[in-house]
């Protein structure tokens, strides 16, 4: 019955997604059906705005930067391979698999490192880590607290002494971190 299930929806360019991201028959016409469900305009493509409806997502302190993540260049839309590609960074690590991969170590580091660098610079700033910490925590600790992790983080990352973490310092200081798991959602195995 589940062969059947695909065969009611006739995904655009399918194939072509399936290698891109590995994803299975199944996860991609799985996809297609939250894409769909997000797009209730009909429209073939989504905004910011289809994705304020996903709860996971309004609560995370960091929602909007993975929201700004399907964007890609800032652009205002997005479509179904684009949102494919940007989910395929959430799936689960299966055997081992080759870092080009996009959910590879390497992928889900660089996606992760993306979150934290705004200003695309390729370093984390001293206010990059203060404004995503303000984001995390809140109201929870004074600025002066905020401020004090900020400097602890820089300090323990940066080995260049640039006062910024590089992509290379920031993948050091998560080496011991099973992003692998950490980055992966079950519903896309």
């Amino acid at each position: 019955m589940g062969g059947q299930t695909s065969q009611l929806f006739t995904v655009p360019e399918q194939q072509e997604i399936m290698k891109e991201t590995g994803f299975s028959e199944a996860n991609v016409v799985r996809l297609y059906q939250r894409f769909q469900a997000l797009d209730k305009d009909e429209k073939g493509f989504l905004s910011k705005d289809d994705f304020e409806g996903i709860g996971e997502l309004a609560v995370n302190p960091i929602g909007d930067r993975i929201i700004d993540a399907f964007f890609p260049d800032g652009r205002e839309t997005t479509d179904f391979r684009t949102f494919t590609r940007v989910l395929a960074h959430f799936r689960p690590v299966e055997g081992p698999g080759g870092s080009q991969n996009a959910n590879s170590r390497l992928s889900k580091l660089k996606f992760a490192f993306q979150l934290y660098d705004q200003d695309k610079d390729g370093k984390i700033s001293r206010a990059e880590i203060l404004q995503v910490l303000r984001m995390m925590i809140g109201i929870e600790v004074t600025d002066e607290q905020l401020e004090s992790i900020t400097d602890r983080t820089i300090q323990e990352s940066d080995k260049d002494g640039d006062n910024a973490i590089s992509f290379e310092e920031f993948a050091k200081s998560v080496e011991k971190l099973n992003i692998e798991q950490k980055m992966s959602l079950r519903i896309l195995k």
